[in-house]
């Protein structure tokens, strides 16, 4: 369509102070590498198990705190802020689930141990019979 049809003044368009402001018609170019990387992942259900979990020394809360930072970064479009965050978080979670599954297993290899030595033939006492608690406690003091 052209600006005749529309009869303004002196060939002007809407939006334009006249002919001279408007541009000579050229190819646009759209750069999509950048939208073919796929954004970093932020860890925020991993870091939620790892907080609402045992969380020893606030591991767990600091992957949370970073997590939610990387999901902010991500949103705002900074990648290589949101990059480093999710990198610290996945770190943190790392760190988190290690303690997390380590104290139970330690407590499952001293029951085991303990089990273990009661069934030996040193080990080996009545509970509730009169020297019990007494051959219990011996089994500590050495």
């Amino acid at each position: 369509m052209d600006n005749a049809t529309y009869s303004y003044v002196n060939d002007c368009t809407p939006l334009t102070n006249c002919k001279s402001g408007r541009k000579a018609g050229g190819s646009t170019v759209v750069n999509m590498s950048h939208a073919a990387k796929k954004p970093p992942n932020d860890y925020l259900i991993w870091s939620l198990c790892n907080t609402l979990y045992v969380n020893f020394c606030c591991l767990g809360f600091m992957a949370l705190i970073y997590s939610i930072k990387a999901r902010d970064q991500k949103t705002l479009g900074d990648m290589r802020a949101a990059q480093e965050c999710s990198d610290k978080a996945k770190w943190y979670n790392i760190l988190a689930s290690g303690w997390n599954l380590l104290i139970p297993l330690l407590v499952l290899g001293l029951l085991v141990l303990l089990v273990v030595h009661l069934g030996s033939s040193e080990g080996t006492f009545d509970f509730f019979g009169e020297d019990g608690f007494q051959s219990f406690m011996k089994l500590f003091s050495r």
